[in-house]
């Protein structure tokens, strides 16, 4: 089943690695049961990889640490999703894509809401498999088994019950920085078609100076190897999203309420530039 999955398919075994990694720490910031499961085989030595880039032995650490910035990316989303199913117009939540993800049996959730999870077949497959013991979640699970680049997909999440007339929130994790920019404004577009007015959307990007620097190359040649290299970047999220109809806050890691104590970095200021960066952008629909 694991070699069904492709390149950028195989990094969410890299984020349950990272996840169950997490759960084993004492100081975690989440606890995610299941991730070891999905981890399986390959996801530890996907881990391993990036660790060696990221720590390398006798000299100074010129990337961010990964294991820091996915403790603090899946706790800051963990608390967005929840702050917003809380909200009484919330009733829709689409993962997209849903990797590895298991918020739906991570936490309980309003009666009201429906939770769509996203991604290619060959994702959600591994993923039923390696849980199919556990039964289903306790909150009303959508799997829309598509690649979010395929012609029409929405027709797709329509059919699994999806209503665009409706709010949702939608959480675009790990997704725009493995694309080329045109794709993700394409998805961006598609999405905000889905979304009525109000709708949230929360996703994570770097600045165009994480795919050049020099001092990024032993972890951006990890993931070329692999063959999923990042691809796009933005200076300003802002105005990325604002370009699609969404009014957002691009938050870095280490800002307050999205740092946990956990960040090991200083925060740079915005106006600075050639530094790399990673944003946490959270806002929604005008």
């Amino acid at each position: 089943m694991t070699a069904a999955l492709e390149a950028v398919e195989r990094t969410a075994l890299l984020t349950a690695a990272l996840r169950a990694a997490e759960t084993r720490r004492p100081d975690r910031l989440y606890a995610d049961p299941y991730a070891e499961a999905l981890a399986g085989d390959i996801g530890p030595g996907l881990l391993a990889e990036i660790r060696a880039a990221t720590f390398p032995p006798h000299r100074e650490r010129t990337v961010p640490s990964t294991p820091d910035y996915n403790a603090i990316r899946t706790r800051f989303f963990d608390d967005y999703l929840r702050r917003a199913a809380r909200d009484p117009d919330t009733t829709q939540i689409v993962l997209a894509p849903a990797g590895m993800d298991c918020r739906a049996r991570r936490f309980d959730w309003p009666g009201r809401v429906t939770w769509f999870e996203v991604d290619r077949p060959a994702v959600l497959a591994y993923k039923e498999e390696r849980l199919k013991h556990l039964g289903e979640p306790r909150v009303a699970h959508r799997r829309v088994a598509v690649d979010l680049t395929a012609p029409d997909w929405e027709s797709d999440l329509r059919a699994a019950g999806y209503d665009p007339g409706r709010p949702s929130t939608w959480l675009l994790e790990g997704l725009l920085y493995y694309i080329p920019e045109a794709d993700a404004h394409r998805i961006l577009e598609r999405v905000a078609a889905l979304c009525a007015p109000g709708s949230r959307i929360a996703a994570d990007i770097v600045n165009r100076a994480a795919l050049t620097l020099p001092g990024m190359r032993p972890l951006l040649e990890v993931f070329a190897r692999w063959g999923c290299p990042w691809l796009f970047g933005t200076d300003e999220p802002e105005a990325l999203f604002a370009g699609h109809g969404f009014a957002v806050r691009a938050s870095q890691p280490g800002e307050e309420g999205a740092g946990f104590g956990r960040w090991p970095d200083p925060v740079v200021e915005r106006r600075v530039t050639g530094v790399r960066r990673v944003f946490l952008v959270h806002g929604r629909r005008c």
